[in-house]
């Protein structure tokens, strides 16, 4: 074993074993000690779609820096089944260290946790305290077990670096220890509450279930109705029916349980229903890749349903976009009575790193329902499109809507002329919504030859790539509205000499709407669609070559 010395610099240690061993529990827990000491922190999970057996693994990145993105990089691979070493072959070099974990099959876990933390010369104290309450359900003699596991590791790890074999040594923050540390799924959960979200149905698929998990915990504490429908066509119209009585509802799924809901998606845009849809997208068709990872729906949520209606998406690529078009989602859903869409997936909400506290805004929630008159009409014509939006019960009118075509009363038409004035009425709406448009996000040097477009998980991949590559001619824009796009952009994209645009899908399908909307071709495609998210140092390579 080769010395390795880690002085300022940041270390990715992956364990990899079975489904079964307990990998997953582990490597959270051991990237929330190294937060409370200190340590910028970023868990990225892949793992097989199955409970037992095959081959899991979580990468843990440990900085003074702020972490945020999956690499491909592995300096220390902690083993707890031989096949693992295989599994990652592509990712293993000269320079990663293997370490092949040895002891009683039950705790090899803790153990590899052991040596980690004597490797990195982290006391022990926090280790222990933090695993004897994470153990604390399972009784007193299993705790012991553990924590003597967890020392015969952390003594190995201190003899192999106090051997100078390994030798550890990075900074810590007292400013990272007052952090929060999660992942996007728990993000969009904040994000609804903060938009006030107090419904939700939806049918389990993963990866999407967790952020119905979160709002079910938040749900005594919030006031937010939850129902595990039967099926996505039940919880999608659930939805519709919770906004037509005043909710502020959402659905959750994946691109597999959207195709169901398509046709309820042109109901809610015939009757103005606002809407708001999460969809955690995977690799498909069908079943595809269930625990996988993918940027492949945006086409999917952007022509979805029949006839034309407007919509919004959104794709947010940090923590802080997670929560922030969240809560804009409920908010302009609302405003534009239309459906909104949240575009996320896998890697975006499973991965785990450290962010300031965020600032959760106790304003209330401005609800634009009015108390409706005896002659009120669900539909009236305006010079916007927005028609007054009354619920049943609030007020002396008959709140009419219909899936029919319908006159400004709601009541179903045939007539050819009204049909025309109803579908402007609609078009109106996305127009006054694309006046209050979110503008792609600008990073790099002003004065690019080279422009990089990139949306949703992608994004910090792009940025530590565009930081590795150091060239002065780079910059990247970062689409955290795909639909519509503000027109604005466009400036931006003739600006610059290339145009290339990364996207975790095959198609290259942001580069083909921005061809629609603007008639520009996009030079060059950074495609990857194996299931796998970009890994920044990979990536970077692949940019520097341009």
């Amino acid at each position: 074993m080769t010395s390795k010395n880690m002085k300022d610099k940041g270390v990715s240690v992956v364990f990899a074993g079975e489904a079964g061993q307990g990998i997953d529990t582990i490597t959270l827990l051991i990237s929330k000690i190294y937060k409370k000491c200190g340590y910028n922190v970023c868990l990225t999970k892949e793992y097989m779609s199955r409970i037992r057996g095959g081959i899991n693994s979580s990468e843990i990145r440990i900085s003074k820096d702020r972490v945020n993105a999956y690499t491909d990089t592995i300096d220390f691979l902690f083993a707890l089944i031989p096949e693992a070493i295989e599994y990652l072959k592509k990712r293993i070099t000269k320079e990663t260290l293997i370490f092949k974990v040895e002891p009683s099959e039950r705790y090899k876990n803790t153990y590899a946790a052991g040596m980690l933390f004597g490797l990195t010369a982290i006391s022990s104290d926090i280790p222990e305290q933090m695993l004897r309450v994470f153990l604390e359900e399972k009784g007193e003699q299993v705790i012991n077990k553990n924590l003597e596991t967890f020392k015969k590791g952390y003594e190995k790890g201190r003899e192999l670096s106090e051997e100078k074999a390994v030798k550890i040594n990075i900074d810590a923050s007292e400013e990272v220890k007052n952090e929060m540390f999660m992942n996007g799924t728990e993000a969009i959960a904040l994000g609804c509450v903060a938009g006030g979200c107090n419904f939700i149905s939806s049918y389990p698929m993963s990866p999407a279930t967790g952020v119905f998990i979160e709002l079910v915990k938040a749900s005594d504490r919030f006031d937010i109705i939850t129902e595990q429908a039967e099926d996505e066509i039940s919880s999608m119209n659930m939805n519709i029916g919770a906004w037509y009585a005043g909710a502020r509802a959402i659905v959750t799924t994946s691109g597999g349980g959207f195709d169901l809901m398509t046709e309820a998606l042109s109901l809610a845009g015939i009757i103005e229903s606002p809407m708001v849809i999460h969809i955690g997208q995977r690799p498909g068709p069908a079943t595809g890749l269930p625990t996988k990872t993918e940027q492949g729906d945006l086409e999917l949520a952007l022509y979805a349903g029949h006839g034309e209606f407007p919509r919004i998406i959104y794709a947010p690529g940090s923590l802080e976009e997670c929560y922030e078009l969240a809560k804009a989602a409920f908010i302009n859903a609302d405003k534009y009575q239309m459906p909104v869409f949240l575009l996320s997936d896998q890697y975006l909400l499973e991965r785990s790193y450290n962010i300031p506290v965020i600032n959760v805004s106790e304003e209330k929630i401005n609800q634009n329902i009015i108390k409706t008159e005896k002659d009120y009409k669900r539909y009236q014509f305006t010079d916007n499109g927005l028609s007054p939006r009354g619920i049943p019960g609030y007020g002396d009118g008959l709140v009419c809507v219909d899936s029919d075509e319908h006159d400004e009363d709601g009541h179903l038409t045939e007539d050819c002329d009204l049909r025309v004035k109803m579908i402007h009425k609609r078009r109106k709406k996305l127009d006054l919504a694309l006046q209050n448009s979110i503008m792609p996000e600008f990073i790099g040097n002003p004065d690019y030859k080279i422009l990089l477009l990139g949306w949703g998980s992608a994004k910090n991949s792009i940025i530590e790539a565009l930081r590795l590559c150091k060239r002065n001619d780079l910059a990247f824009l970062h689409f955290k509205q795909v639909f519509p796009l503000p027109p604005e952009t466009k400036k931006l994209l003739t600006k610059a000499k290339k145009l290339v645009a990364i996207e975790n899908n095959t198609n290259g399908q942001l580069a083909r709407l921005i061809r629609t909307e603007f008639c520009i071709n996009i030079d060059k495609n950074i495609l990857k669609y194996d299931g796998l998210p970009f890994s920044a140092d990979k990536l970077a390579k692949e940019i520097g070559e341009l």
